[in-house]
């Protein structure tokens, strides 16, 4: 029996990589769409999980249709997923038309791509909770009204709608994953949940004093991302299409947050202040210093999301297996792993 063939957009980003090591489990033959980069390092997170040679990594863009054709001509997949985006919120204000078109645009451009070259194939759109932005209900399901509150969120509007488009349209098996925030050891820098596993991890080790944040009340549904993958993959094989939340069901706040990380190395902090001044101060030696930079908040807040899986676990019989201060933990302990080897590493 040949294998089954599945084509990743995004294969070098967290969920690229943590969907590509789940389908080598499941026998897979994995192609991943990969851009030319300036950077000569894009598959880190593939080396990390220890897969970077069995996945075949072709270049190609989604901004180019035609490559996009080529490849699935050729490849003739069985399953496309596309995690593909300018997925920074940050980002999409100093960038809205490179987001608006890499993010949505990009995203038309793949189903055309498929309409064209592999009709047969079950498509997954990666759609965001940032669509919801200020959500008029709480928990937030399949049916809640989107307010998208940036430029990124507006382009993954337009993408989720595209998706829907094309099923309807043209009878494509399309698939909208609308996923609240899920991480890992896997995710970038520039996410919160990063910068403070990150900075706590500095802090621990002796090599900061200080963590800069922006929005500590922001509240979001926290996940793992290798928990949410499956759920993703689980959706590509039901009979029909639909469109589904993956989500924990619980909130928390990025305060939240870095309070579990700090408790975790053994400095739990107190606050004190409010606003601009607002600091933690470590119950033990007061050396600790959590300051808030207007430089992190961003100009249309999202205050809270939290998500409704109960879709999801009614058809897919999927769940979330994580606990938030398992996955903290999980962050801050990989970090402080990550910076003790660079410590060793010889300087040349």
């Amino acid at each position: 029996m040949d294998k089954k063939v599945a084509v990743i957009t995004g294969i070098t980003g967290q969920d690229g990589a943590y969907l590509a090591e789940f389908l080598l489990k499941q026998d897979y033959r994995i192609v991943g769409i990969v851009r030319r980069s300036s950077h000569s390092d894009t598959t880190h997170r593939l080396r990390y999980l220890n897969i970077e040679q069995a996945i075949e990594c072709i270049d190609g863009d989604i901004l180019d249709v035609s490559s996009l054709c080529r490849i699935f001509r050729d490849v003739q997949p069985s399953e496309i997923y596309n995690f593909a985006a300018q997925s920074f919120v940050k980002t999409s204000w100093q960038q809205p038309l490179l987001t608006g078109q890499v993010t949505g645009m990009g995203a038309a451009n793949v189903l055309e791509a498929v309409r064209l070259e592999a009709p047969r194939a079950h498509f997954y759109q990666a759609s965001s909770s940032e669509m919801y932005g200020l959500a008029r209900t709480s928990p937030q399901n399949e049916h809640t009204p989107f307010h998208p509150r940036s430029p990124y969120a507006a382009a993954k509007l337009f993408a989720h709608c595209m998706t829907v488009n094309y099923t309807e349209s043209f009878g494509i098996f399309a698939c909208a994953g609308i996923l609240f925030n899920h991480e890992s050891p896997l995710r970038g820098h520039e996410f919160v949940t990063r910068k403070v596993s990150d900075g706590v991890a500095r802090i621990a080790l002796g090599m900061a004093t200080e963590l800069r944040m922006g929005n500590l009340d922001a509240q979001r549904d926290w996940g793992h991302a290798r928990d949410y993958v499956e759920g993703i993959w689980v959706m590509l094989q039901q009979d029909e299409p639909d469109d589904y939340v993956l989500a924990t069901g619980e909130a928390h706040s990025v305060r939240e947050f870095v309070e579990l990380a700090f408790t975790h190395i053994g400095r739990p902090i107190e606050w004190c202040g409010e606003g601009i001044e607002e600091c933690g101060i470590d119950l033990r030696t007061g050396d600790v210093l959590v300051r808030i930079d207007p430089q992190y908040l961003r100009p249309a807040e999202v205050h809270q999301l939290l998500g409704d899986p109960s879709k999801a676990r009614r058809h897919l019989g999927w769940r979330h297996r994580t606990t938030f201060p398992e996955l903290v933990c999980e962050m801050v302990d990989n970090d402080i792993a990550i910076l003790r080897d660079e410590g060793r590493k010889p300087r040349g």
